[in-house]
Parts: structure tokens; sequence; C-alpha cells
């Protein structure tokens, strides 16, 4: 920071004023006594005005960063973040703090026009300092332009890892962000995750076009959360397993829980069935109305259930730090998913346990949901009509009800489709979901082929994440070792609180796994896969993961034998 700025910091004019500011701030008002590990570290960073990715475990504190920072500065703060119910939540607890600090408001589709419009004035007149907004409001000229006009003193991306092709819940709206940021005159940056490996990491950088940003990545280990792999060979002995798993911690004074099912009818059945067995259990999905689904959130965090049997749908910004357990009923997407989900265990610090109840069978719908890249016929025929849009007196875009009479197809798989165009700059989603042809659009066959491409390429990584699910799942090495290892974090010695270390099956590191030709981290090229960087080294295999094809275990010996792998 230049001279001039860093006296004008209303934060303060040196770094150890900052600091001592921040502790205060932190002890006074939110009550912290100490911070977790990377907390102030990232304050610092932002304070000092520059851009930083923070790359914190869930539980860890990561809110705290911008309530904290968003003080010191001068200047309203906007964070723009994917749910609505995360939005009420941050909203709900800012303004239970006292005086100024919290002057908060949120912006999104379920209020009233005025309601929306009260939120953009007060961002204007400084009656509010925390703006939390989804990022298809940031479509809208006039929300840009208010924010803008009011010169807003850090920008906050919050799960940052929905900017990332690579993460696991990759959100086509976040790709705006990045142009949004510079509109507004490039504001500090401050991008947060839970989750994000190496090239994960790589990439909201680039998005969201940050500068020279201070990266604070802590550890990725949850040691209080015990790790196993309940295996069986049949579905009907797995079903009656996760039963018995929940029964079983449950009946030892180990709840509450969170079970993790892949389809919506299976998590009714569990939570049927562990009700059918005296437990307080009720299942959660997206189906279900949003009455319902409020219901069963208050109930889970009043105390009043023994365990939430859900799809993905429940976790993001449901905070219970006395979660016990989480057990996953089938696999997860990718380890991504995985570890996220564990994550909503033990956040008080205390022991707990995530099970992963496990039949390779499984797998195969995994499979099923990472496959299926869409016809170059269809994705052409898509474009094409977005592209005639204009001429057609459509000037307010193409809507998927449109796009269903239109084509014949479902509504998911059309808006698969503009997804991938919007990514290749065919087309732009507003804030209502329709589609406008982009400035400088491709032609609709070129648009196909370039969509069709990234679809095919998606397919390929998701498809590799799958595989590193069931090399988690099948590995008889420290579970920890495995999980810290995909994120590039190594651990050198076996954890002692998984399932394989109990067993005796995990293995110390020995110096001659010190000498291994391709390190951690290592970047390397592939003649058939690419460019791509080490993950994981064990005593024979390495797990590199390439630009082009996601991630791949290799034998050591036949990457040798044959000369695969190069150093770049």
């Amino acid at each position: 920071m230049p001279p001039s700025l860093e006296r004008d910091n209303p934060a303060g004019a040196s770094a150890s004023v900052r600091t001592r500011r921040i502790r205060e701030f932190a002890r006074d008002v939110l009550g912290h006594a100490e911070f977790r590990p990377g907390q102030e570290r990232a304050m610092q960073a932002v304070v000092g005005g520059r851009d930083t990715l923070a790359v914190l475990p869930s539980g860890a504190g990561k809110t705290a960063v911008y309530q904290v920072a968003g003080q010191l500065l001068d200047g309203p703060v906007v964070v723009v973040s994917p749910l609505i119910a995360l939005q009420r939540d941050q909203v709900d607890r800012l303004t239970e703090l006292p005086g100024e600090a919290g002057r908060a408001a949120q912006l999104n589709s379920s209020l009233s026009a005025g309601d929306q419009r009260e939120a953009l004035d007060g961002i204007g007149d400084g009656t509010v300092r925390f703006l939390f907004l989804a990022p298809e409001q940031l479509a809208k000229p006039e929300v840009v332009d208010t924010i803008a006009a009011a010169d807003p003193a850090l920008f906050v991306v919050d799960e940052a890892h929905c900017v990332s092709a690579w993460g696991h819940d990759f959100r086509p709206d976040y790709l705006r962000l990045g142009g949004v940021i510079e509109q507004l005159g490039h504001p500090t940056v401050l991008a947060l995750t839970a989750t994000a490996a190496p090239p994960v990491r790589a990439e909201i950088v680039d998005q969201l076009g940050m500068r020279d940003p201070e990266v604070v990545v802590a550890g990725f280990d949850r040691p209080e959360i015990r790790l196993e792999v309940d295996q069986y060979a049949d579905a009907h002995a797995k079903d009656q397993g996760v039963l018995d798993r929940v029964l079983a911690e449950i009946g030892d004074g180990r709840g509450p829980g969170i079970v993790y099912g892949a389809t919506r009818r299976g998590t009714e059945e569990i939570a049927t069935a562990l009700a059918d067995r005296g437990l307080r259990a009720r299942h959660y999905h997206a189906g279900l109305t949003k009455s319902d689904r409020e219901e069963t959130q208050r109930a889970w965090m009043a105390d009043e259930l023994d365990v939430v049997v859900a799809t993905t749908a429940f976790g993001m910004g449901i905070d219970k730090p006395g979660t016990r357990f989480v057990v996953h009923a089938e696999p997860a997407d990718s380890v991504d998913s995985y570890y996220q989900e564990i994550g909503r265990a033990g956040r008080d610090g205390e022991p707990a346990l995530a099970v992963l109840v496990y039949r390779q069978e499984d797998l195969g719908l995994r499979r099923f949901f990472a496959a299926g890249a869409p016809a170059e016929e269809e994705l052409q025929q898509v474009a094409g009509l977005v592209a005639a849009a204009p001429a057609a007196g459509l000037e307010d875009g193409v809507d998927v009800k449109t796009l269903r009479a239109e084509t014949g197809r479902a509504a998911t798989p059309l808006a698969r489709d503009l997804n991938l165009l919007e990514q290749v700059s065919a087309v732009v989603l507003d804030e209502d979901g329709a589609a406008h042809p982009a400035e400088g659009a491709p032609a609709p066959g070129a648009a196909a082929a370039a969509a069709r491409e990234l679809a095919e390429h998606h397919e390929k990584v998701d498809q590799s994440r799958v595989e590193m699910m069931r090399g988690y799942a099948e590995t008889t090495e420290c579970r920890r070792q495995f999980l810290l290892g995909y994120f590039g974090e190594q651990l050198d010695q076996p954890c002692g609180n998984c399932d394989t270390c109990s067993a005796g099956t995990a293995r110390e590191h020995t110096d001659d796994d010190a000498g291994t030709p391709f390190p951690v981290e290592t970047p390397v090229s592939h003649s058939e896969w690419g460019a791509g960087v080490v993950m994981r080294v064990e005593d024979d295999r390495i797990t590199v993961l390439f630009d082009e094809v996601g991630y791949k275990t290799l034998a050591v010996a036949a990457v040798l034998e044959h000369d695969l792998l190069h150093r770049r």
C-alpha cells in the first residue's frame, strides 16, 4: 500500500494500530476472546486494503472476517450470498449487534418492490452498512449504479467456489461478479469459501479479477471428526446398516445428527424407518413446500429432532455447532462435497463422527448424475432461438417456458443449455432467468460447438471426482491423509482417528517417500491428458489433477517405466 493510502486508512495509520482495533472490536462487540486459524490474518489483509481469498474450514468463522473488517473501513460493505436463508440469517445476526455495527439489509426476490427500494436507498444514504444480495440482483443496472454511487469499501463473495467451474457447486450467476467489481471501481474484494482445492483457488482469483491477493488457507484438517466407512456387499444389508448406525449413535447419546441421501425418495424412506423405530426424525429436500422446509429447520435448531435425513439441499447456512454425526447413505458426488457436508458436525470442537455407508454399486448413481453432455444440435437450436429473439419482437428475452413450447423439451435440460451458452458468451441471462443475445455473440453453430466442448470437459471432471470418492471409500490407508491430500495438504503421519488407523492398515510415511520423483504440487504434463499438478503421493501411486480431464491416479512404476509424466 502506498504511504499516502497507509496514512489515510480509516482502520488505522499502521498495521499495529489496525491489529489492535481488529482485536478490540472482535472482543468488545462480537465477543470473540480469540481468533480461529486464518481469521485474523484475513482481517488484517482486508483492512489493509488488499484483495483477499480466505479458505477457512466449515465452522471456522468466515463471516466474522467481514463483520469485523467491514466495521473498520470507510464505506458500505456488499456481501454476495447465494441463498436467501443465508442472507436473512446474517442480517439477523448483525442487527443484534449494538449501535451502528448492526445496520444491515438484504436485497433479493423474496422482498416486495418497496422493501427492495428501501434497501437500496439505505446503502445510498448511509443508513445501511452491510447489504446482502443474491448474485442475480447484480444483473440489474439500477442496482449496480446505486451501489457504485455509494462507493463501497468492501465487496464480499461468500461461497466463492460457486464462481469456479472446477468447484462442486458452480453457479453461472457468479460469472458476472468480476465485471461488477470493476464497475464498482474495484473496492477491496474478500472471497470466502470452506472448500477449495488449488485449481479452484486459482479460478476464483482469475474470475473475480483479484489484484495481487492475499491467499489465506487455514488447515483443512478437522481432527475432532472421526472418519469411518462401513462397507456392504448387498443393497438390503446396506440399507439396514444405515438405520443401525444412526440408532446406535443416538442410543449411546451421541446425537443429534444428519443423514445425507442422494435422492428425495431415499431421504423420505430412511426418515420414516427411523421414526418407526422411535427416533424424532424428519426428511428434508427441495421438493417440500417452503413452510415444511422452514419448520424442519426450526425444529432442528430448537433441539426437537434427533436426526434430519436430507439431500444436499439441507446444509448451506444451517449452523448447529452441537451436531455430533453426519452419516452418508450414499457417496457424495465429490470429495469436495463430502468434506463440506461432514464439516457440519463437531463445529463446537467436541468429538464428532463422519460415516460413509458404502456399497460399490452406489457409485453408479453418481456416475449417472455426472454424465450426459447435451447434443450439439440441441444447443444450436436454443442458441438460434435466443439470437432471433430481438427480430421476433421479444425485447424481454426468451424464457424457459417459451423454449419449452418451441422445443418440446423439459425445463431442467433447457436451463442447463442456457447456462452453458452463457459460459461461452453466447447469451446473457437476466435476473428473471430470461435469455438475451450477448454482445458480439458467436453464431449459433459456433456457440453450440463451444458449449458442447465445455459440457464434455465438465463431464470428464465430474466423472473423475466420482472416482476420487471411490478412492476415499476403498482406501486402506489413513482416510484423513487421503482427504487432506485431495486438497493439496500433506499429513505426514496417519491421523489415529479413522477406521483404517484403528484397523492398523494405515502406514507411516517413510524416508523413501520423500524421494518421490513427483512431490505434491509439482506441475506436470502428460502426452494425452495435458497439463496438471500433483495432488497426492502414496508409496506406489500419485494422484494428478489435470486441467482437461480432472483427477487421475497413476501407478508410479508405470509412470517411470513408460515416461508418462514430465515436469513443467
